[in-house]
Parts: structure tokens; sequence; C-alpha cells
């Protein structure tokens, strides 16, 4: 069987001590993001993304060796275990290939083939197959049929009798392995999706519209296109097709099948051929072809969720400072919601700026008392409905106020989901769902991190086709860059949320609901070795925990940095060899940096360690995001309808595709920076340009109000202006007059030699 720890370190490019030494740590419970962290003496200084990678790779291979003990066990106890199969079952990589060679040992339903076999067909099927030699003697099928006639079998005439021992050769044929590589492989590269639009949905009626003639190669289709076709499919508007030549597949049987050259042997296996690829081989191969595609865009589509996810968590938080928080509306008001630093609620107010002038003028009046009372120094406002037209009233509210609080337009994607959701009733039962709303709205200014934890990812408005991609596999991705997220920038133990502190190494809901009844019991956490004292947070889970929750100004200074416990005697140490103390983590730094680390360096702490420990004492309890930034929108900008090609604004990116990024400049409509529109160069990847978040000037190129399309620039204009193709939502693949042209058409059909040389190599 494979040695899958040499493996790994072969296909990973990866030392066998790290591959071993990470898989002892996965076997006794560590985190990923604690591995990363604190064991990289033991891995070699391995990323969190290599050890996830490893992760993935372990569990499928030791889930392929386990499928393959089964099957030879299950082909053993048939007594059809060869030396030969048992050695291209070991051999076996992919989960497919494998599955191809079980195939014909696997037990089956009553099949054509069967009921043949039960017929006593199988000897006139293994007659034929002499036949099939190059020096065969040519003898008539015909007579040799007629000895199976009975009407106890029920083989009533010759002709059943040939399409019994027809029906046993297909299924061989198209059970054989090599085959079903073959075709599966060269769907794959020369198939072309096809896509018509149903008679019953006419021109301009739906949202698959460039849909309606589409075709592209198998092996170029974007996954974002072969989502929207599948989805398309899927609600029913849209039919899709996998179109290829047939006949280049039937020469390729032939060649490979096809030995005699007697006439009647070769119009029998010519006509088997067929029915055995149409019938038993063609749809469950483009199905596998359709399932394989849908799988890799799934992956690609998961990926640009998870990079627009992790810097949306990742996003600068405006600070703890009192916020007030405002949910826009018009017809119901707009819910004021005053937070402390902490995000404590403190009181809500409703207020009517944009209806009477006596409203709004009481409305500016509640605004300037609670940001009095309160001392208040952010004021978020939701982006949604009156979102922008709240954001002026502010600003005028400001204007005549010495001490200005910061007004930042605040994403408010997921906030209603939050709002209605479990969590937020436990944490306001008495409350409207839009005071939960705004409250939210307010927690995500001062911290994105902590709030959008609380909120299901796909609701928070980054995905791309989230809803159609393989849910499972979603999650667990989603739930890796939540956890990686939030153990990066390290958590407040006196603060946090139980939902923040579900995501952190080592915690599980029950201990994180332990934590808060322990804070809520006791008071606020002094020192991290408190936490043993918590129920069920035992050894094991405070050394896995205890590195990513911070303590500010509590009894040890290293309580407030990512030093782990485990290494605080080093710290300590280093400390008194220096004549510092450790509330003197600067200056101590400052001493250690000049000296070198070598000096401490021992079998339990290396220079790795030590090298996080130093950064660590250079700017204890410094948050690892980046310095927080936020857009202007443009005054008198709030509407489509305001919006002059041309115009140059300030944005925010809200979501990056592959086909490129859409930007909020304050109109209630994202408007789209088409990937060819990103960069005066090629630009192969949006995600490499620009992220979520990001503060951009964009130059707008087209304006469409009846289909709510804005088309954006962050190209300068020295580029030229580009045309109206190049800023779609996708690029269209040029059409042929015909489908059935179309598959024969991108590549001439290779030949036998190509396929069989190609096929060769890859085995």
């Amino acid at each position: 069987m494979l040695n899958i720890p040499q493996y790994l370190a072969d296909e990973l490019s990866l030392k066998p001590f790290q591959v071993s030494n990470a898989l002892e740590l996965f076997a006794e419970g560590a985190t990923i993001p604690f591995i990363a962290r604190y064991r990289k003496e033991r891995t070699g200084e391995m990323t969190e993304t290599q050890l996830r990678e490893l992760s993935d790779r372990f569990t499928y291979l030791t889930e392929l060796e386990e499928r393959k003990q089964s099957i030879l066990e299950s082909i053993a106890q048939q007594g059809k275990l060869t030396d030969d199969l048992k050695t291209s079952i070991e051999a076996c990589l992919q989960k497919n290939e494998l599955e191809d060679l079980y195939l014909p040992y696997r037990p089956k339903r009553r099949t054509r083939a069967t009921i043949a076999k039960e017929k006593g067909l199988e000897p006139l099927a293994k007659f034929i197959q002499t036949l099939n030699t190059p020096n065969a003697q040519p003898q008539s099928l015909t007579i040799e049929a007629a000895k199976y006639i009975s009407a106890e079998t029920g083989v009533q005439t010759v002709e059943a009798a040939l399409a019994g021992a027809s029906d046993i050769l297909a299924e061989i044929v198209a059970e054989t392995a090599e085959h079903r590589t073959y075709v599966r492989e060269y769907l794959l590269a020369s198939g072309i999706l096809a896509s018509r639009i149903k008679a019953d949905h006419p021109e301009g009626s739906t949202k698959f519209e460039m849909y309606r003639n589409y075709q592209n190669r198998v092996k170029m289709i974007a996954p974002h296109n072969l989502l929207a076709l599948y989805r398309g499919e899927a609600e029913g508007i849209l039919t899709v097709d996998l179109e290829f030549d047939e006949g280049a597949v039937l020469d390729y049987l032939e060649s490979r099948e096809m030995r005699t050259k007697n006439r009647e042997v070769r119009e029998f296996y010519r006509a088997m051929l067929k029915d055995a690829f149409q019938r038993l081989m063609k749809n469950s191969l483009i199905g596998e072809v359709r399932t394989a595609k849908k799988q890799e865009a799934d992956i690609e589509s998961i990926k640009t969720f998870e990079a627009n996810l992790r810097e949306l968590l990742l996003a600068a938080p405006a600070g703890l400072k009192p916020t007030l928080a405002i949910d826009p509306g018009f017809r119901t008001g707009c819910k004021v919601s005053a937070l402390d630093q902490t995000g404590k609620f403190l009181e809500y107010q409703t207020i009517f700026p944009h209806q009477s002038a006596h409203q709004r003028s009481q409305a500016a009046q509640t605004l300037k008392t609670l940001m009095a009372k309160y001392q208040i120094e952010l004021i978020a406002i939701g982006n949604g409905t009156a979102g922008r037209e709240t954001d002026e009233f502010v600003r005028e509210v400001l204007a005549d106020i010495e001490s200005k609080p910061i007004a930042v337009m605040v994403n408010e994607a997921g906030a209603s989901v939050y709002s209605a959701s479990p969590v937020a009733i436990a944490e306001f039962p008495d409350q409207d769902v839009t005071v939960r709303g705004a409250i939210s709205i307010g927690r995500r200014l001062q911290d994105p991190l902590a709030e959008l934890v609380k909120i299901d990812p796909k609701s928070i408005g980054v995905g791309q086709y989230q809803h159609d991609v393989d849910q499972k596999l979603l999650k667990k991705k989603l739930d890796e860059t939540v956890e990686s997220c939030v153990n990066y920038v390290g958590v407040d133990l006196n603060t946090a949320s139980k939902e923040l502190l579900t995501f952190v190494s080592g915690i599980t809901s029950a201990i994180a609901n332990n934590i808060i009844a322990f804070r809520n019991e006791h008071g606020a956490f002094n020192d991290r070795r408190q936490l043993l004292k918590v129920p069920k947070l035992g050894p094991k889970a405070f050394e896995q925990a205890a590195g990513f929750l911070r303590i500010r100004n509590g009894s040890n200074p290293l309580d407030n940095t990512a030093v782990h416990p485990e290494s605080y005697g080093v710290v300590e140490a280093i400390a008194k060899d220096l004549n510092y103390s450790l509330d003197q983590t600067t200056q101590l730094a400052a001493k250690l940096q000049s000296i070198g680390l070598k000096k401490y360096v021992t079998e339990a702490i290396g220079e790795p360690t030590l090298r996080d420990i130093l950064a660590e004492l250079e700017k204890p309890g410094r948050d690892p995001r980046a310095e927080f930034k936020y857009a202007t929108f443009k005054e008198g900008i709030k509407e489509m309808s305001d919006l002059q090609v041309g115009m140059v604004l300030e944005g925010v990116v809200t979501n990056v595709a592959n086909f490129g990024a859409f930007v909020d400049i304050g109109v209630h409509q994202d408007g789209l920076v088409h990937v060819s529109q990103l960069a005066d160069r090629f630009v192969s990847d949006p995600k490499q340009i620009v992220k979520v978040g990001q503060v951009v000037t964009v130059r707008v190129l087209e304006v469409n109000s009846a289909l709510k399309r804005i088309s954006l620039s962050l190209r300068s204009e020295a580029a030229g202006e580009t045309t109206k193709a190049a800023t779609a939502p996708t690029s269209r693949p040029q059409k042929t007059n015909s489908s059935k042209e179309s598959a024969k058409a991108p590549t001439k059909a290779p030949t036998l030699e190509d396929l069989q040389a190609k096929f060769k190599k890859r085995r």
C-alpha cells in the first residue's frame, strides 16, 4: 500500500520530518492555528496554508487507502483478484480511477448482460471473442448462434442470441477502466458546453440572456460561467448539453477492440461498440465530466469567497470608541443606538429626518444630545435604504459641531439576518429587530471581526454563487477562514462574545459558554491561568487557546501579547538576564534585538519562537490589522440617475469575483469594474489588484438604469476608452453557426496515434 507520509512529502515539496511531525500534532488534537503559531520548530515553520493542504491531502489519501482495502476484499471474496489487478488497484492515486477498476466487479442490479448470461449466452459471447483475432479462421456467427435457440431459456431466434452476446460484450467494453479513462479525458479536452434558453422564455425576459445561444470549450469555461449554466438548468430556464465528436470516440474503441479482418465479426463488433458507448458509457461519462467540472468550479468559487471573507473579517477596526449606530429608513424613521467603547448597548432613539422640516430639526437635536451625553467619537450609518440621505443629514448636523465624530457609511449586509437570529435575540431579547440591526452596524465599525463572526458568512454578500457550490465543502472552508482570522488577530478574553470565543483554537461551544458564565460570576479575568478554573477547560484546551486570548491591564503584561504561557519562563529569564522588568517590554525588545537571539536558543525554544516573542515585546497588545480608512461619497450623488459618464468617484470594494470587482459608490447599487478595467495592464486574477474593503477611486463608464448596471473603471484615462463589451459581467465566447460544427471545429480530431500516445503518457 501507499506510504502516505513519504508520498505527501514528495507531492507537497516538504521534508519527511515536517510531514510526520505535523501528522503527529494533528493526531494529538492540535489545531492548525496553534501548530502554525506555536510549534514552528517541530514543523520547520510550516504555514497555515501548508498545514491545511497537508491535512486535506492526508484525509483524501487515507480515505483512498481504506477504499482500496475494501475493494480488494470484495474482489477477493468473488475469487477474481489477480496479481495484476491487485497491483493496479494499489497503485491508484485518484478515486475515479479506483472506481473504474472496481466497476466490473461491483455488485449490480440485473442488466441486459446478466439477463443474457442467465439465458446461457455467455459461451456464445466468448466464442465471438475467439474470432476477434488477426489469425482466426472464418466461422459463421449465424450458425453458431443457432445452437443457443431454446424455448426453455427464452432465446427464440438467432438474432436474439446474437443480441444477448452483444449485450455481454458491450458491458465488458463499457466497464474497461482504460476505455473509460480515455473517453473521460477526451470529453474534458475536446468537449463543448452548449446552452439554449427554452422556448417559453422570450428574449430579454430572463437574467440568463447571455446564455441564450452559448458555447464554450469544457476545458476553457470559467467557473462563474459554468455555475451560471448549471443554475439556469436547475431553474428550468436553460438546456445545457455537452457536445463532442462521437465518431472520434468510436474510432478509438474500434482501434482498441477490433482485431479481426473478418467482415461479419467486424460488423458485429462495430454495432456492439456503438451500443456499448451510447447505452452504457456516454451518459455516465458525461455526468462524470460535468461533476468533475462542477467540483473544479466549486473549489475556485469557494477560494474567491474565502479570500473575500478574509479581507472583510480582517478589515481595519475603527477602534474601541463610543459610537452612534444608525439604521436608516424613510417612512419608519432611523433607529439610532448608542454604544460604549466596548460595544455595550446604552440607549436607542427613533428619529425622522426625512419627513417634515420640523421633524428634521428634532432629529438633529436628538443626535446632538446623544453625542454630548455619551461623548460619541464614531457614527456608523448603514448603507441600505435611505443610507445616503441619512449620511447627508448627519453631515449637516456635524457642520456646526467643533469636536466632530467620524461619520462612516457601513456595509450593512447581513445585519438583518443577525437581527432576527437566535444570537441577537439572546443578546437583546427586549429590543426590536431594527434596533438590533443598528447595534450590529455600530459594532462592525468598532470591530468588524468580533461582530461578523455572529453572522452566517453566506449572508455577508462577498460570495460568488455560494448557494450553488458544495455546501459541505463551503462550510468547512469558511469555518477554517473564520478560525484563521480570529486566531490571527487574537481575542480579548474579557469582552469577547460566545460566538467569537468559539472560533478560538481549542475552545468548543460548551467551553465558550462556561467562560462567559465564569466571567459573569467572578468578574473580569486578571490572569490567563484563571482559565484553568473554568469548567471543562482542561490543560489541553488551555495549551491550544491561551496564546490567542488577551487580557488588557492584567497582572502579567505578557497576557496582553501572543506570547504563549509555556514561554513565560524564557521571557522572564531573558528579562532578568538583561536587568529589565516585564513592564519594560519595549526596552527589553530593543536590547534583545541588539544582542541577538541565538544566545537564548534551547532545545525547547528555537529561533523561530524567539523571533515571534521579540515581535510581541516590541509592540505589546498590537492589532495586526491595517490602519482604519473609509471612503467619502460624493455629495449630491445618491441615486443612479445622478451619475454621468466620466464622473470620478470614491468608493469601497464590496465583492471580488473572477470577472472583476463590485464597488459601492453610494447610489444603492454597486458598480462593476470588469477585469479588463482593473488596471492599465492585463489582469488574470482580480484579487491581485483589489480586495474587499479597499477604498478606490473609479471612473464611470456606463449607466444602464433599466438593467440596474453601472460600469466602472480603475484604468487611467490615458489608457483610452474601452468597448461596452469589455465591461459586461462576463465575456461571450465566439459562436459558430452550428453546435455540431462547433463540437468539431475548435481542434482537429486527434489521430488514433495521438490519443494513444497521450493515454500511455498519462498511464
